[in-house]
């Protein structure tokens, strides 16, 4: 049912981009069920593509959830620093994105958006991780966190084993300035606010 929903609305939706107010007024409506693998991407409704390469495009691939697992044991080391880690959770960008990363970095505490979804403001870093959609998070998802002047971007590259770390984004040209390799054996920052990071092996990201 949901499949034939999300089919008719993108055909419409290609005539008239939706926008953050409507999309969140769905899924308050059930339209869109809370927690379905969806996400607003350039004013479309568009799939969540979590699977690995060559399986079932609904399916979430072993080497990603793993990853998310990873994610997920880092999570105590930001609170010090009034940061919180959220694992695939929207962040509103207006007029017509909410993307949902696999992870992000905010200010604050989780109870800072117990009434409201993270806007780019408060969004110290996302990170996605990417089998079959690092096409997307290469371009699409870029382009989107880079305009939203989110300022750290990492890609957790499954296909060729390595992080891929954008940051210093350039706003009106939807890109970041600086894009470095990160691969097993060294360390990475992951920013916690102005002037602080968490320092972890590369390997703590990667399956």
């Amino acid at each position: 049912m949901l499949q034939a929903i999300l089919e008719e609305t993108r055909g419409r939706l290609a005539v008239a981009s939706l926008t953050v107010d409507p999309y969140e007024e769905m899924v308050a409506r059930g339209i869109v069920p809370e927690g379905a693998p969806i996400e607003l991407l350039d004013g479309l409704l568009v799939w969540k593509d979590r699977a690995a390469r060559g399986e079932a495009a609904m399916s979430v691939g072993p080497g990603h959830q793993l990853a998310v697992d990873k994610l997920q044991r880092l999570a105590s080391r930001f609170p010090r620093h009034g940061c919180c880690l959220r694992r695939q959770a929207p962040i509103r960008v207006l007029p017509n994105q909410e993307p949902e990363p696999d992870a992000a970095v905010l200010q604050g505490r989780p109870e800072h958006y117990r009434t409201r979804h993270p806007e780019p403001k408060d969004v110290c870093l996302v990170i996605e991780i990417a089998d079959s959609s690092l096409e997307r998070d290469r371009t699409t998802k870029l382009r989107i966190y880079a305009r939203a002047s989110i300022p750290h971007y990492i890609i957790v590259n499954l296909v060729d084993g390595q992080l891929e770390v954008f940051s210093t984004p350039d706003a009106d040209e939807g890109r970041y300035l600086e894009r470095v390799i990160r691969k097993r054996g060294e360390r990475i920052g992951l920013r916690a606010g102005k002037g602080r990071e968490v320092r972890v092996p590369v390997g703590a990201l990667l399956p």
